[in-house]
């Protein structure tokens, strides 16, 4: 038993890896996305609100899972040329695009939390609506930004096992690619160890990072 879990910790540590890349990335990226979104829901042209809120609404409102078939399966059938061949891009495209919209609703609640007198203290000072959020709103904002995020980023690390449905070889995939060609479950108790320590690992650092940040209230 000891024997095989070892020869099996290679391959889950390569699944792990993409399952780490794939949710770093894709976290990253779908907070980039968000403050344009954010902003956009916020903003007083109806036409904008209206797209972003639309937006929001679809990729908040639908499966991961369906939305990540689409991609991959879906869109080749609207057109060849957007055909993606690479899964890891496929997943990355998907999960970004989702995490966006929930990152966004994260981002807007943290804006708006601010005491309204910042804003109208920036414009007295002649600050502009960019400079106002970038100055003044934005670094009063992440403290209250690392909790919800961090559950964030644990939601897309676990739901990534999603990505197995379209063969890219993640933690998920590789387990049950062993257990199928071993012909035992047991090596689902070594991947799951690894989700644990992954889980942990990253809520460690949430937990310090929010906590530097306590510092400088």
């Amino acid at each position: 038993m000891v024997s095989q879990v070892i020869s099996w910790i290679p391959q889950l540590l390569s699944g792990a890896r993409i399952t780490i890349l794939l949710t770093v990335s894709s976290v990253t990226m779908g907070l980039f996305l968000s403050i344009f979104l954010a902003l956009g829901k916020m903003s007083k042209k109806k036409i904008l609100s209206g797209i972003c809120n639309a937006y929001i609404f679809f990729f908040r409102g639908t499966p991961l899972l369906m939305q990540l078939y689409f991609i991959y399966f879906g869109l080749p059938q609207i057109s060849m040329a957007l055909t993606i061949n690479n899964r890891f891009l496929a997943a990355f495209l998907a999960f970004s695009l989702n995490s966006a919209a929930y990152c966004s609703e994260i981002i807007r609640a943290a804006i708006q939390s601010i005491d309204k007198g910042q804003f109208e203290a920036s414009k007295v000072l002649g600050f502009t609506k960019a400079q106002t959020m970038g100055l003044v709103i934005f670094p009063q904002s992440i403290r209250r930004l690392i909790p919800p995020v961090a559950n964030e980023f644990i939601m897309v690390l676990k739901d990534a096992s999603l990505v197995s449905i379209i063969a890219l070889a993640d933690l998920t995939k590789v387990t049950r690619s062993i257990s199928s060609s071993t012909g035992t479950a047991l090596v689902y108790i070594p991947a799951m160890i690894l989700y644990l320590i992954m889980t942990a690992f990253f809520e460690f650092f949430f937990h310090r990072t929010e906590e530097r940040f306590s510092r400088y209230e």
